[in-house]
């Protein structure tokens, strides 16, 4: 269970328990920085008798907050002395979260046997294919994307667990890029590999891969870049579009990836925009006839950080909201068999509630062509 599921299944008796003090539980997030000091004043000030009420504001304002801050408001209830002395009912809730990729849960047992149902891809290939990162931090005017490398680390731990071979290369211009997705679409010329310097998470660092590289039975690419409207850049600064990119890795005769799952997540602007919040209500979460040819651009899937006009955010230290979302929701809902577009709705929902300071938002968007559920049970223990 994440944090935020967590903190809504025990919200009734949070809000109960919490209002006892409610002003202890207010200093407290704010001395942990949960919560801003505009934040603070606007909680502290509101005019009620109830305190129930100033709870309420509290604990949804930080659900609101994202997955992360959540995390940290669990932790501080059953961590902080003070808490625990004043609020002994705290530990009776069940307050923990998510679970670690490697503990995984029972799944549905047509993911596994030799029947596999026909609306979901057919993942058997060990390794179950190859994951390229595309890591541009360090750009030719001098900036960088600081952040990044976070993302990168945190991907390659995702995807190799979920049993992929993970390859990156860093810094690379719009031309690079062009050549690189070119090579790995065909894996046609092994030479690239040394040229644009790839290297292989082995589950602790970054090496020469050691094996002949070959597609499996589903493909997985992300692009941690700056971009524009339809675009991502090199280290140039030169637009390469998306378009472009997909289009290497459509169907064809000749192609080993035809009927196979190709999934894109861009990590990059598409627009200078910053989006802002909205004013919502209080809402609760809760056969053998396929034809013998498919369309040459089926089968994709591209995950964009942002929609379309408007700038990503990414944090200097923590990485992206998008790509740390995305590992977070892979991480628990891979070993439940939650297929890949159901998660990557977790992964909207979980950005759409975060907000900076200054309240900038941020809505991730996606688009597919799959013809069928893809499906990726962790390999490792």
């Amino acid at each position: 269970m994440s944090a935020r599921n967590a903190i809504r299944s025990n919200k009734t008796a949070i809000h109960e328990i919490l209002s006892g003090d409610h002003r202890l539980i207010l200093n407290k997030v704010y001395e942990n920085k949960l919560i801003t000091q505009r934040e603070y004043n606007n909680l502290k000030s509101i005019n009620s008798a109830n305190a129930e009420t100033h709870v309420i504001e509290l604990v949804d304002k930080i659900m609101n907050k994202g997955e992360d801050k959540c995390k940290d408001f669990l932790n501080l209830l059953q961590t902080d002395g003070a808490i625990k002395e004043t609020f002994p009912l705290l530990a009776s809730l069940q307050l923990s979260c998510t679970p670690l990729l490697s503990e995984p849960v029972q799944v549905s047992s047509c993911q596994h046997d030799g029947n596999m149902s026909q609306d979901v891809y057919q993942i058997i290939s060990r390794p179950v294919g190859l994951c390229v990162i595309i890591n541009n931090n360090n750009f030719k005017d001098g900036s960088q994307r600081r952040g990044t490398d976070k993302d990168a680390q945190s991907l390659a731990e995702v995807f190799r667990c979920l049993g992929f071979r993970v390859l990156m290369c860093e810094d690379l211009n719009k031309d690079q890029m062009d050549q690189a997705l070119t090579f790995v679409a065909s894996l046609a010329d092994m030479s690239q590999l040394q040229k644009f310097n790839f290297k292989e998470w082995d589950g602790s660092s970054f090496v020469d891969p050691q094996q002949v590289l070959e597609h499996g039975d589903a493909f997985i690419c992300s692009i941690l870049s700056h971009g524009k409207k339809g675009v991502v850049l090199g280290t140039d600064r030169n637009p390469l579009p998306i378009k472009e990119i997909t289009r290497k890795f459509r169907g064809c005769d000749q192609s080993v990836l035809t009927g196979k799952p190709k999934v894109f997540l861009i990590q990059a602007c598409q627009g200078s925009n910053i989006q802002r919040g909205v004013q919502m209500n209080d809402m609760e979460i809760d056969d053998d006839t396929s034809p013998l040819t498919i369309p040459e651009e089926a089968d994709v899937l591209v995950a964009m950080a942002t929609v379309e006009d408007h700038a990503s955010l990414r944090h200097i230290v923590d990485g992206s909201w998008f790509v740390q979302s995305l590992c977070e929701q892979l991480k628990e809902h891979c070993p439940r068999g939650k297929d890949i577009v159901s998660i990557l709705h977790y992964v909207n929902d979980g950005v759409a509630h975060r907000e900076t300071s200054s309240l900038a938002k941020q809505m991730p968007e996606m688009r597919f062509t799959l013809r069928k559920k893809l499906v990726l049970p962790p390999q490792c223990t």
